[in-house]
């Protein structure tokens, strides 16, 4: 069989831990067997990224730029525990925050809806997708901790060197302090993002922050999506017959718990990092949630939603037997094969992921999983498959 060919490159960036064993599995088995894989590839392993000084990660982010589609393995944010463990000359900050801070995309998140997988949640019929502002708050914050009793202050110093002061605490022992930022301009390409992947997907946006607390940070988020909506995206909504609604974070929780999904949930950062996970958990599996970040200036990165997988991966260490569900990682292949067949105009690529993704639902639906999914299957007498029996059942259907 002659196979697939492709004439742009994807950017192929490599991960740690379990996800980099399985990496290697589906490119073999389910990849490369049938197409000509054209690569740019980098090695975002904690090992390179330290030997690189962190250089590579802002090289994969400078390359995605360049060829528009990127496929992303999971990766390590290394912690205390991490530096000991791999040496590190420094705390190497989240891979994903570099590259989200470089295409200064937003992320949208959303399960992969098996039959025999219920949600957790009754109610819900259809994905929700969460959609996360992929630049600043926490993710770029800086960090103090405090010795003792002191004052500490916000200070911006204008371009004429004039000083405006913010009080944040007066500490009367030890404590901690944290400063985060926004810009407006980010802010404005998260809310034209998710109004423009609204109207791509004909569902109605809510988007939910906490600005009666936050009354200039979070009020800021409230008042840009709106203006821009009012302003630019009001009429479309209309035709498309779908709607855009704000409410606060609290609100929105509470709303969703009662909905039968099939929306989009726009969150800030850390609202959206924390909500995605819940959404992922109650549709049935971390590894069951597509995630793509999307940049105002069409440049897509596809990845697994979910961690390195580091407990299965001492497993591997050690030789013993593994079941960790790849079905993630397949589809961040499938994504960027699919947006890479459609920029390119190569339907034969378009055709191929949809086969893959099918193979891989049919081989669930037909009761053959990893073993976090036989434990939540409503399917009677799933055969639990370890790590490469899964993708072999996959790679026999495709």
């Amino acid at each position: 069989m002659e196979k697939i060919k492709m004439t742009t490159p994807l950017v192929e960036m490599d991960g740690d831990e379990m996800t980099r064993i399985l990496w290697k599995m589906i490119k073999e088995d389910l990849l490369e067997p049938y197409i000509d894989l054209k690569t740019e590839y980098y090695d975002l392993g904690l090992e390179h990224r330290n030997e690189t000084n962190d250089q590579v990660t802002i090289d994969s982010a400078l390359a995605t730029k360049k060829y528009k589609v990127a496929v992303k393995c999971a990766t390590i944010t290394p912690n205390a525990a991490r530096m000991e463990e791999y040496d590190l000359k420094e705390m190497w900050k989240s891979p994903n925050g570099t590259i989200r801070a470089i295409l200064d995309g937003t992320v949208f998140r959303a399960p992969i809806v098996v039959k025999g997988i219920e949600p957790c949640v009754k109610n819900w019929k259809k994905p929700i997708t969460i959609a996360r502002h992929a630049y600043g708050d926490v993710y770029k914050g800086s960090e103090m901790k405090i010795p003792g009793a002191g004052k500490v202050e916000l200070v911006y110093t204008a371009e004429d060197g004039s000083e405006t002061r913010e009080l944040v605490h007066e500490f009367d022992g030890p404590g901690i302090v944290q400063g985060m930022h926004n810009i407006n301009k980010s802010i404005e390409s998260f809310a034209r993002s998710c109004f423009n992947y609204a109207l791509d997907t004909k569902q109605d946006l809510w988007f939910a922050t906490k600005d009666t607390i936050s009354k200039k940070y979070d009020h800021t988020f409230k008042d840009i999506f709106q203006e821009i909506f009012d302003a630019e995206y009001a009429e479309k909504f209309k035709e498309a017959g779908i709607v855009y609604f704000y409410t606060l974070i609290d609100d929105a929780v509470a709303r969703v718990m009662k909905s039968e999904g099939g929306y989009i949930w726009a969150c800030k950062n850390y609202d959206g990092d924390v909500m995605s996970d819940m959404v992922s958990s109650a549709f049935g599996s971390l590894a069951m949630m597509t995630s793509v970040l999307v940049s105002p200036d069409g440049n897509y990165e596809y990845e697994a939603a979910h961690g390195t997988v580091q407990r299965h991966y001492y497993k591997h260490l050690k030789g013993e037997e593994t079941s960790t569900n790849s079905v993630a990682t397949i589809f961040a292949w499938t994504g960027a094969l699919r947006k890479r067949g459609e920029l390119d105009g190569n339907k034969e690529l378009m055709e191929f992921a949809d086969r893959l993704e099918k193979a891989t639902i049919d081989t669930i639906e037909a009761g053959e999983m990893t073993k976090d999914l036989a434990l939540i299957t409503t399917i009677e007498n799933p055969t639990v498959l370890n790590s490469e029996g899964f993708i072999k059942a996959i790679a026999k259907r495709l």
